[in-house]
């Protein structure tokens, strides 16, 4: 669902004031506009936009959850539904279609909105549905990233990282835009929420924002040739998974040659299919 002038419906309450628009005229230069609803490009706008926004959420009888602000849940009498809202678009995911239908009449009342349809593509994410299940990737976005790269006619690599490493110690030049660096970096970082295989070589090489080297460029664009090789790559969502929560972790001991830390790391399931994962240097130094 998508919402038009998203930030036009927010109610101000602090006093905001502008000058009069083009095509008002006054014979007193002083005078101005006070707002009584926000306007694009107010910092005010957004927050205003989101309260508004929630307020409509929990008069249907959502609550909203304390670890992610933008998600919605609605259980009752057996019914459950989920809205995740980003800006001014939002999805509708639930257990029973006629109580859907009844909350997007809802939110049609209250707001200007579109229905886009089933859910395909959102924030580089493509969904696709299947007799097997719901397919999440990020093809295109890994294919923008192998062109802003310059890549595309470069030979691939099976694996993103090359075996027994030294990065953490490697020694070379520091790279004069450091910058390029750091925004593949960032990208890799946002496609790795559905490749799960590229975590260990992307929390390395994340180490190095600050003052990156040249085989540390050189690592990240191996992670690029490989994803030239499998850029359609995912993660499926099983229809026929248990409801059940099956959880595993595990502890690297003075993992890290430069801080002495142990890393910590754990992968959630539901039934089959991955939902969770994490790694995350531990607090505590190792000593020998």
């Amino acid at each position: 669902m998508d919402v038009h002038s998203a930030f036009l419906h927010g109610d101000l309450e602090e006093e905001v004031y502008m000058k009069l628009p083009p095509g008002f005229h006054s014979d007193d230069p002083t005078k101005v506009c006070r707002l009584r609803k926000s306007l694009y490009g107010l910092l005010q706008a957004p927050r205003c936009w989101f309260e508004k926004l929630a307020t409509a959420l929990r008069m249907f009888g959502f609550k909203q959850s304390y670890p992610d602000y933008s998600l919605f849940s609605f259980v009752q009498n057996g019914i459950v539904l989920h809205v995740l809202v980003y800006v001014d678009d939002y999805i509708v995911a639930g257990n029973n279609l006629a109580e859907i239908e009844r909350f997007k009449a809802y939110m049609s009342k209250c707001f200007h909105m579109k229905d886009l349809g089933k859910l395909k593509y959102l924030l580089g994410i493509e969904v696709s549905r299947g007799p097997d299940g719901t397919f999440l990737s990020q093809r295109k976005y890994a294919h923008d990233i192998i062109t802003e790269a310059s890549l595309r006619g470069a030979k691939t690599f099976a694996t993103p990282v090359e075996p027994n490493h030294k990065l953490a110690s490697a020694k070379g030049l520091v790279l004069k835009r450091p910058e390029e660096y750091r925004r593949l970096v960032g990208r890799l970082i946002y496609l790795s929420i559905t490749r799960p295989k590229l975590n260990y070589i992307v929390h390395i090489l994340s180490q190095f924002m600050q003052t990156p080297l040249l085989p540390h460029w050189e690592a990240a664009i191996r992670v690029v040739r490989y994803l030239k090789g499998c850029p359609a790559q995912g993660i499926l969502l099983r229809s026929d998974s248990a409801d059940s929560l099956i959880a595993y972790c595990d502890s690297d001991w003075n993992a890290c040659p430069l801080t002495r830390r142990s890393l910590s790391a754990y992968v959630v399931f539901l039934g089959s299919s991955p939902i969770s994962w994490k790694t995350k240097k531990q607090h505590t130094v190792s000593n020998y």
